[in-house]
């Protein structure tokens, strides 16, 4: 009998934009607020490697929001394999899957559309609506609306909402779109200045920095309401799914890890067992860093470490006083320079974490997390602020993004992730550096000849910029769980 059951893609809608800033995350937090509200169950998905947008999702549905990126889950089929199979997973049951893209539809690597929400959109057959800015627009809307559509045959666009743009304006001009485009026009929505997010250097604030959410958040979907046309949009979502059929072929009772790789991790484990304690020694504990300063974390890469066999025990290097008991550390990237003063002042949550690394405890720490690392933290006044001091030298904010873009990872040397010559898709995007960023790894850009060193390893410490989603190889996850499972002194307790 076969281990393998079919599932369906759930009914599912993509918001895409022509470009940034179009207001996409806006608009898709009022309408899942506002099919919140109708009684819908709803799952959130973002298009890309970003982490902010889907903070703003789990705000509204109050359940983890899924990033679907073609790049970091694996280029070509495999990445789309995978896609798939976490909408159909996450998407399970749902009365709908919002899907939002990143940056410009078309947008992918290089001057490319690979990895873009084009991709995503036709790696899953999801319809797409387009967010378009309405400001200052008349019919010349019509002929944006028509080259989204039309740019390539299968774009999957068979919708668009208007942004930024009074109801009677959009009432004028509804009919000429929609005959200039050959779309329907699904609605609009106004400025609403008391209801937009604070932008700093790599986005948006985060939904946690919000006091006021709940309240944006009523207002946007009571907006929603009167200016959308919701039973189109749930249409739109349901029928063009219902002539597209996707079924995904996934193990029963699991993800998306291979066999092979939780078998090398451990070949005893039952990952269905439910009588995990955090006193059986099978289950490795890894200590994940969670609070205002890391922040930044795939959910699906938390999940394929759980189904290694690792239990996540969250702690605050900001407000807790030591390193939780664990076998293995994972500090994930944020906004740590926000927070330098607090974190520095954290003398013995410091001390703790480098005692730690010091005795082998295997860890990896990107981007924000590797920052913190560092024996320092130069300030832009110059002064130094002591951080944990496991990386030699400091790091220190820039007045422009580095090193922007995907990138692939090869190993110089065996590591915490394999043996020397693994290849490990991978993210970077911070307005920060390092006086020593490492010289383990080789990055190259993609769609680019350029390279550069980067990560730091000493020991079962893997650390650096490049931020990596473990859905894409269930590989690295497995050798980082078996590290922390031999690192654990069995009989002993933590």
């Amino acid at each position: 009998m076969s281990v393998f059951q079919t599932t369906p893609l759930p009914p599912r809608v993509l918001f895409a934009a022509p470009s940034s800033g179009s207001g996409k995350t806006t608009l898709v937090c009022a309408l899942l607020q506002a099919l919140k509200e109708r009684g819908l169950s709803l799952a959130a998905f973002k298009s890309g490697p970003d982490y902010i947008d889907p903070m703003f999702h789990r705000r509204v549905l109050e359940t983890p929001s899924y990033n679907l990126d073609l790049f970091l889950l694996g280029r070509g089929e495999k990445g789309a394999a995978r896609a798939r199979q976490l909408l159909a997973k996450h998407g399970e049951g749902v009365d709908l899957a919002v899907l939002e893209g990143a940056m410009g539809y078309y947008d992918g690597v290089g001057t490319g559309h690979e990895a873009s929400a084009y991709d995503l959109a036709a790696a899953t057959a999801t319809p797409v609506i387009v967010v378009v800015d309405g400001r200052g627009a008349g019919l010349s809307l019509a002929a944006v609306l028509k080259g989204m559509a039309s740019f390539y045959p299968d774009s999957h666009v068979a919708g668009f909402i208007v942004n930024r743009v009074k109801p009677m304006v959009y009432a004028h001009f509804k009919k000429a779109w929609e005959e200039g485009s050959g779309l329907k026009a699904l609605g609009c929505f106004p400025e609403m200045p008391d209801c937009t997010f604070s932008s700093r250097h790599l986005g948006l604030v985060t939904a946690g920095e919000i006091a006021d959410l709940r309240e944006i958040m009523q207002k946007l979907a009571d907006q929603a309401e009167k200016s959308l046309d919701m039973e189109a949009i749930l249409e739109c979502g349901g029928t063009i799914v219902h002539r597209r059929p996707f079924v995904v072929r996934r193990r029963e009772g699991h993800l998306m890890v291979p066999q092979s790789s939780i078998k090398r991790c451990a070949a005893s484990l039952s990952h269905n067992d439910e009588r995990r304690t955090m006193n059986d020694e099978r289950f490795p504990h890894i200590a994940v860093a969670r609070d205002e300063a890391f922040c930044f974390y795939y959910e699906d890469s938390l999940d394929v470490l759980r189904q290694c066999g690792a239990e996540l025990v969250f702690f605050s290097p900001l407000h807790d006083k030591v390193l939780p008991p664990c076998d293995g550390l994972y500090l994930g990237g944020g906004y740590p320079e926000l927070y330098a003063g607090a974190l520095s002042d954290n003398v013995s949550m410091r001390q703790s974490i480098a005692r730690a690394l010091v005795q082998n405890l295997p860890c990896f720490a990107e981007c924000g997390g590797f920052m913190y690392l560092h024996e320092y933290f130069r300030t832009a006044d110059g002064r130094r602020l002591p951080w944990v001091g496991a990386v030699h030298g400091e790091t220190f904010m820039t007045k422009s993004l580095r090193r922007f873009g995907y990138v692939t990872l090869t190993a110089g040397t065996d590591s915490l992730f394999g043996p020397a010559g693994i290849q490990i898709e991978a993210h970077e995007f911070h307005y920060s550096d390092s006086t020593d960023s490492g010289s383990t790894f080789t990055a190259q850009k993609a769609g680019s000849a350029r390279t550069w060193p980067c990560m730091v390893v000493q020991g079962n410490l893997v650390a650096g910029y490049p931020h990596l989603h473990f859905a894409g190889n269930p590989e690295w996850a497995a050798h980082f769980v078996q590290a922390a499972r031999r690192h654990a002194a069995p009989g002993v307790s933590r």
